[in-house]
């Protein structure tokens, strides 16, 4: 998009507001997967530090948990698609990105954010430790967060648009 348009669709900016907080700690969240991803391929031992939740490895719990992550995958993918040139990552207070409310937006608002706690959900399930679990809580109640901040943007962005819309389709789905 970046190349298409000129625009940086990444707009988290180094301030100290709680938007950039959320965007800083959504950054520790995925370094923070990523390093016990590669503990559990390449070190076993130091993935027992994670703190694994026993209860929770069940066989049918770790294939559902596929199956989210499958299904988050192909779901965020479609959603960045269908937003086309609209698509950002944070707010973007510079330029006014046309309001989508076709495909998956006619479904949820928010797509993107639900396939990402999906994605944790499916990652927890897939591996269970104290550490997913902590991702998957964090990273709710940051998206959860950071949806209202944006939610309360499109309203004074796009004004009576986006008010008849939210009224139309939930938040989630």
């Amino acid at each position: 998009m970046w190349r298409r348009t000129g625009i940086n669709p990444i707009v988290f900016k180094g301030s100290d507001s709680a938007h950039a907080l959320i965007g800083t700690v959504f950054i520790l969240i995925f370094t923070l997967i990523l390093l016990v991803l590669l503990a559990y391929c390449f070190t076993p031992r130091i993935y027992q530090f994670t703190v694994p939740i026993e209860w929770l490895q069940h066989s049918v719990l770790h294939w559902v948990g596929v199956g989210l992550l499958l299904l988050s995958l192909f779901w965020i993918i479609l959603a960045q698609r269908q937003m086309g040139e609209s698509w950002r990552i944070g707010i973007d207070r510079d330029h006014t990105p046309m309001l989508v409310k076709k495909g998956v937006f006619k479904i949820s608002r928010n797509p993107i954010f639900l396939g990402m706690i999906t994605t944790l959900l499916g990652l927890l399930l897939v591996l269970t430790n104290a550490l997913t679990l902590l991702s998957f809580v964090v990273g709710v109640v940051l998206i959860s967060i950071q949806v209202r901040l944006e939610e309360k943007y499109l309203l004074t962005r796009h004004g009576d648009e986006y008010a008849e819309y939210r009224r139309r389709v939930r938040r989630w789905i």
